[in-house]
């Protein structure tokens, strides 16, 4: 039996260029995962530990995926449940508990408290995916600082739990017109919500499950650069969209936004390196010195990219960079800091980055730079809208929340975090691997290893898993 269509192939809401710049922009973002974050991790883990973390990457974004149909769009971007009433922290917490799995539910013109000025121009399809890849991105990000010693198993429970506890809420919060919303915090792509947080989680999760072996942390050395050099790339060039798709729609400012993040980077690169040719023990340039200031340029623009100027995408670049080399080189030295093993500096790279990021905006915000655009023609929004910085407004009115909204991040994600990683703890009996099994990697987890010799002998018995440096 055929049944009558109820939606239009091409309704009169539908903008293609706009649709097609968004999906464009989530592929954009999907390949910051995948491979991009499993080729990075790859490469800087020792070579026994590779396929294992490159498996997490790709679980954790499946996962999530499966996550976000069911429940987790809808709790983030979805109507808010409203626990208290309305204006009040409980009435804008979170979105309804509810799946996105009808016809109509993803061909219908989508519709957020994310985006309250101008009508979406493309169905809800489009929006959620294009925000579930912010959303797999960022429990992907965290698990830098616990690769070599969390077991598999626990990684499975763990994402679902931590999406729903943590993820959900703060993107509720601050992006789907939640309380932090209508207070006037902002966070144009994910400086808080993301990186901010899987900074925090990767730095309580560490603390819970506890160091690597030592002599995986003696002998830390990447096995393939190469590798690193292709993940870094991939995660520069594709935060295009990570940036760039966040105005939601294919104006002017998403090419602000692109412009932006890449001169942040640029300045991030060449100030942590200067930093180590002139402060470092070596004063040597290290490539590894430059990705991480990389990192910190695109981590920082993320929470302002369309709503600075060119000067202050620099500043942004060259602040986050300075503050990130001297937490890295000399914070790591204190407690709590030298107390957590965070394997792959998340907590600098990512939470410290993104905190100076949100900060940054209420002091650089340069009010003149349009998000939207003005009733017309090709336009048919209410308006404008920017957010003004003190430089140019000479009020602390901004800055002041993104304080408050940075603390909230701070606190319900180490609080979720932690409640995620001693639950999952309990279940299983425990978050880390036998530590048999630790000396081993990859070969005892998953009976693969990334650079396979060629043997007679059963796989336990391989020449590159006896090898000494794999001990």
């Amino acid at each position: 039996m055929l049944y009558a269509a109820t939606n239009i192939p091409y309704p009169s809401w539908l903008n293609p260029a706009d649709n097609t710049w968004q999906l464009m922009a989530a592929t954009l973002v999907g390949l910051m995962s995948l491979p991009g974050l499993a080729v990075l991790y790859g490469g800087l883990v020792r070579k026994k530990w590779i396929v294992n973390t490159m498996l997490m990457v790709f679980t954790g974004f499946s996962l999530t995926l499966i996550v976000w149909l069911l429940w987790g769009y809808n709790m983030a971007f979805g109507p808010l449940s409203h626990f208290g009433p309305t204006g009040s922290f409980w009435s804008g917490f979170i979105g309804h508990f509810t799946p996105l799995s009808t016809a109509s539910s993803e061909q219908n013109q989508a519709v957020s408290g994310a985006n309250t000025l101008i009508p979406f121009h493309f169905p809800t399809a489009t929006l959620a995916y294009f925000q579930f890849v912010f959303a797999a991105i960022t429990p992907l990000l965290f698990v830098g600082a616990l690769v070599g010693r969390l077991k598999f198993k626990a990684w499975l429970l763990i994402v679902p739990l931590w999406i729903t506890v943590v993820y959900c809420v703060n993107a509720a919060l601050l992006w789907g017109g939640g309380f932090f919303a209508q207070k006037g915090a902002v966070d144009y792509s994910g400086g808080y919500v993301i990186h901010l947080s899987a900074g925090v989680a990767a730095f309580v999760g560490a603390a819970i499950i506890g160091p690597r072996r030592w002599q995986d942390r003696e002998n830390a050395f990447p096995s393939n650069l190469m590798m690193v050099a292709v993940g870094a790339g991939i995660l520069w060039l594709g935060w295009n969209g990570f940036n760039g798709g966040d105005p939601f729609y294919a104006g002017i400012d998403a090419a602000s936004a692109v412009l932006n993040t890449n001169v942040a980077t640029a300045m991030g690169v060449i100030t942590w390196l200067v930093l180590d040719m002139l402060l470092s023990k070596q004063k040597k340039p290290t490539f590894l010195g430059a990705i991480n200031g990389m990192l910190c340029g695109l981590v920082a623009i993320t929470p302002s990219a369309g709503w600075v100027n060119g000067t202050g995408a620099l500043l942004v670049g060259l602040t986050s960079a300075t503050i990130v080399w001297f937490a890295w080189n000399y914070l790591s030295r204190c407690r709590p800091f030298s107390k957590v093993d965070d394997a792959m500096g998340v907590v600098y790279t990512h939470g410290i980055a993104g905190l100076v990021g949100g900060l940054l905006v209420g002091l650089l915000a340069d009010p003149r730079m349009t998000e939207y655009g003005v009733a017309g023609a090709h336009f048919k929004g209410a308006g404008s809208f920017s957010v003004g910085g003190w430089f140019f407004t000479h009020s602390f009115h901004q800055l002041w929340e993104q304080f408050i909204a940075a603390l909230w991040i701070i606190g319900w994600t180490a609080f979720g975090t932690a409640l995620v990683f001693y639950l999952v703890k309990f279940l299983l009996g425990g978050l880390r691997e036998d530590e048999e099994v630790l000396a081993i990697g990859d070969i005892s987890i998953h009976e693969e290893e990334a650079f396979p010799e060629p043997t007679f002998g059963e796989p336990l018995t391989t020449p590159s898993h006896t090898h000494s440096d794999n001990i």
